[in-house]
Order: C-alpha cells, then sequence, then structure tokens
C-alpha cells in the first residue's frame, strides 16, 4: 500500500513555505516534513481558537473580519462544514489520508464507510492533535499572515522566496493552496505573472427542509425508521434538451446553514452539521454549472459574475447578512412568500424574490430540479422547504494551470498549485490527496 514516505530523500537543508491551512496545505506539510523537509506553513486566518472568536465576533457585530471567519484560518473553510469525506477520486494515497485523520482522533469507520463524515465538533478535536504532530515533526506555522507577492529570480520562472504582511520567507518551492475564497490573493499573484484560466463552477441556492420530513421521505413512517437517525439524500435532474443538469450537494442532515463570507456587503450561505446531527434542520446546495459561455471571457470573468450575484443577495437581505428567503413552491410558481417558516440561518431571514434575483438559467434548472426532487421526497418543492440565500462557492470558477506530470504551475519550476482555490478538488477529501501527491512529486523530483 502507498504511504506518505518517499525512500532516499535526503533534504539538505531544503525548505519550501505551504501557503493555507485547509486540507491541501496541510496534507503537503505533513508529507514533506514526515520526509525531512522543513516547512513554514502560512495563513491569513488564525488558528482554531483565536478563530472561533472572531467568529462569534461576526455573529455579534455582522462585520466579517477579512482574514479570519469562516473561510479563512486554520482548517479552512472544511473546519465549518459536515467533515465530509466521500469522493469520487479513487486514488491509492486515499487510505493513508483517512488514517492520518484515525490518526488522530477521526472514528474508525471513516476508513469503510462510503458516506463517511466526521461532523464539525469532531473536526475541531481534530485539527489541533493534527498541528501538533506537523510542529513536532518541524512544521512552522505563521497565522494571520497573508500572502501578498512572489519573490523570483531573475528569469522569473523560480519561485525564492514571499513576500507577506509579516515579512519575507525564503523557500526552495512553494505550495500554494489558499481555497477558492481568496480572491485579492489570486489577482495578485496573477499581475505578477501566474497563470490563471477560468473554469465552470457550481451555482445555486441552499435549501432547508425539516430533518422530519427528509427522515419520513428517505426512510417510511415504520417505528424502525426511528433508529436509523437523521437521513440524508444525493439527487441528480440530469441535463435533457436544452436544459442544464442540476444536483444536490453538501447535504447536511440535523445541521444549519452559514453565512460563508469574508468580505463585507457580499453574502453566500453554506450548510454544517455536528457529528450527532441534532438539529431538527436538513439543508442542502442545489446547484447547476455555469461556464464562460455563460458568464464571459477573461480570466476573473466567473469571479465578478460570483461577485456580483453575491452583491445582490446582499443587498435583497436588507444588507446586513439577513439572508433573502423564499418557500419553494413559491420559487417554482415565481410568487411572494408572505411569511417565512423558521430557519436555522442564525443571521435572520427575510421574504425576497430569490427567482428572479438568481440568472434565468439557473432558475429554470432549480425549478426544474425541486419538482422532479419531489416525486423522490414527497414534500421536498412545497411550502416545507425553504430557499435560503445564495449558494455561489461550492466549487470555484478558476483554475492555475500546472504540469500533468510535475504538478508545477506553467511557467515556474517549483511553484505547486493546490486543492479547490487552484481548481484541482472538490471537496476534503480530494484537496488532501491532491496536496499529499504533490507533495510526494516534489519529493522524488529532489531525491532525483
Amino acid at each position: 500500500m502507498i504511504d506518505f514516505s518517499v525512500p532516499g530523500v535526503n533534504p539538505e537543508n531544503h525548505r519550501v513555505v505551504v501557503v493555507g491551512s485547509g486540507p491541501a496545505g496541510l496534507l503537503a506539510a505533513m508529507v514533506l516534513s514526515l520526509n525531512g523537509v522543513r516547512v513554514d506553513l502560512i495563513d491569513r486566518g488564525a488558528p482554531l481558537q483565536e478563530r472561533a472568536r472572531d467568529l462569534a465576533g461576526f455573529h455579534r457585530t455582522r462585520v466579517p473580519d477579512r482574514e479570519s471567519n469562516l473561510l479563512f484560518g486554520e482548517g479552512g473553510a472544511g473546519t465549518y462544514s459536515d467533515g465530509k469525506l466521500y469522493t469520487r477520486v479513487d486514488d491509492a494515497l486515499e487510505i493513508p489520508c483517512l488514517q492520518t485523520l484515525v490518526d488522530h482522533g477521526a472514528p474508525e469507520e471513516i476508513l469503510f464507510d462510503s458516506r463517511a463524515h466526521i461532523g464539525t465538533d469532531r473536526l475541531h478535536k481534530i485539527l489541533p492533535r493534527f498541528r501538533e504532530t506537523l510542529v513536532d515533526q518541524g512544521v512552522r506555522f505563521h497565522w494571520r499572515t497573508r500572502l501578498e507577492r512572489l519573490l523570483v529570480d531573475p528569469d522569473r520562472s523560480r519561485v525564492l522566496g514571499v513576500g507577506t504582511n509579516n515579512g519575507d520567507l525564503s523557500c526552495d518551492a512553494l505550495f500554494l493552496a489558499p481555497g477558492h475564497s481568496a480572491r485579492d490573493t489570486l489577482r495578485s499573484l496573477h499581475a505578477q505573472g501566474l497563470e490563471v484560466s477560468a473554469k465552470p463552477f457550481q451555482l445555486g441556492v441552499r435549501i432547508e427542509h425539516p430533518q422530519e420530513l427528509i427522515n419520513r421521505g428517505r426512510f417510511g413512517e415504520g417505528p424502525e425508521a426511528a433508529i436509523l437517525g437523521a437521513a440524508s439524500y444525493n439527487l441528480v435532474c440530469r441535463a435533457r434538451n436544452d436544459k442544464p443538469a442540476t444536483h444536490s450537494f453538501c447535504m447536511c442532515p440535523g445541521g444549519r446553514i452559514v453565512a460563508s463570507v469574508n468580505t463585507p456587503g457580499e453574502l453566500c450561505t453554506n450548510g454544517m452539521s455536528n457529528s450527532t446531527h441534532s438539529s431538527p434542520f436538513a439543508n442542502a446546495a442545489v446547484v447547476t454549472t455555469f461556464g464562460p459561455r455563460e458568464f464571459g471571457d477573461g480570466p476573473f470573468a466567473g469571479v465578478e459574475f460570483q461577485e456580483r450575484l453575491e452583491r445582490s443577495f446582499f443587498d435583497a437581505g436588507g444588507g446586513d447578512f439577513t439572508a433573502p428567503a423564499q418557500h419553494a413552491d413559491d420559487f417554482i410558481r415565481g410568487s411572494n412568500t408572505e411569511t417565512l417558516r423558521r430557519s436555522s440561518y442564525r443571521m435572520g431571514t427575510t421574504p425576497a424574490r430569490i427567482d428572479t434575483l438568481l440568472p434565468g438559467r439557473a432558475y429554470d434548472a432549480i425549478g426544474r430540479a425541486l419538482l422532479e426532487f419531489d416525486r423522490k421526497i414527497p414534500g421536498y418543492a412545497g411550502d416545507s422547504g425553504i430557499l435560503v440565500g445564495l449558494e455561489s462557492r461550492s466549487s470555484g470558477p478558476l483554475r492555475i494551470p500546472r504540469d500533468r506530470e510535475t504538478l508545477t504551475a506553467t511557467g515556474f519550476e517549483n511553484l505547486y498549485p493546490l486543492g479547490e482555490g487552484a481548481g484541482y478538488a472538490g471537496g476534503i477529501m480530494s484537496a488532501a490527496i491532491d496536496g499529499a501527491r504533490a507533495a510526494r512529486v516534489h519529493l522524488v523530483r529532489i531525491r532525483a
């Protein structure tokens, strides 16, 4: 079985910088440091305990900390999620990645459960233990440290270090895993010569139901259903004629909806749940695909498209992170919701015409999907379903092109773009695998 060790590596004071402490960055740091490489890991956000305080401040004041929030900080955006570990990626590195989580406190069933998840509460115990292991292996953490520029050699093909808000760090290689919401970082690096291209991404809404409705639709109403716990779902509405495909994503049984934001004036929602799935609500994204044909030319056209929509949803909610919301049946009919059902979204909801806030393509695709999903889970498209805000960051609209063999960015010898922010992952496990793989490739290259 493949593992994280690479025989024959003699780093000889080889030092790398890893940008981002999400799953891609953490696993890259783990593999590199385990094989003797000196690692500086920088993250613009805070370590977990401080990050939790920053997030509490946002909920209290409705003013987000631009650097430490639900998206940035120890563990990345996945820290405040369901901790889902299932992936469509078939890779030999999946088992050692999962085993690493088990070694730091995750339940052993994630090694064999096809629908494995950890839960936000468990993630908050695992991450500090993971950090302790990395520190013991020599990794130096630099929190609240934002990447601002690349330090490169005269021919601009090799990274010599990075410039940050806390000073410069030299390195022999750079592993770039900033996450899909580090838009300012990616714009800055592109201006310095890093190639960036647009790619399709998922756009839609967050929908919430009483967990009881989902349980009944999936398990029935017999007495045996009560012992099965909170039901989940994975629903697909296939493309038909000129209508695009739509699917559910990041379903959180017994969870709640959160404001997944890092800047004032923009609203995006996401879902999270603890390991017990104890909330009376179930939520999921319902998304369809948008690409350059829909949002226009240019490497950052998709980002600009996201930003425009996020601002319009922020304004429609009243400008204070209250979320615009609409019952599912009113969304389908294109009518107002007079009185909203209760939601788990703690920043509050207000009635709004989400059917008109979304682009027409998204409205058509999601409306058709809701009706199809209702045939599988009765009541899904009725007034028990409530659409809350915009789901615009389930995937990123950018890709940093890289070589298939060396995994280095186009034009650079030693810059490795990783994870969701670079366009090579779509969740915790695929990002972790991508980080571990790039680290192993680099180790083989310096061994040779």
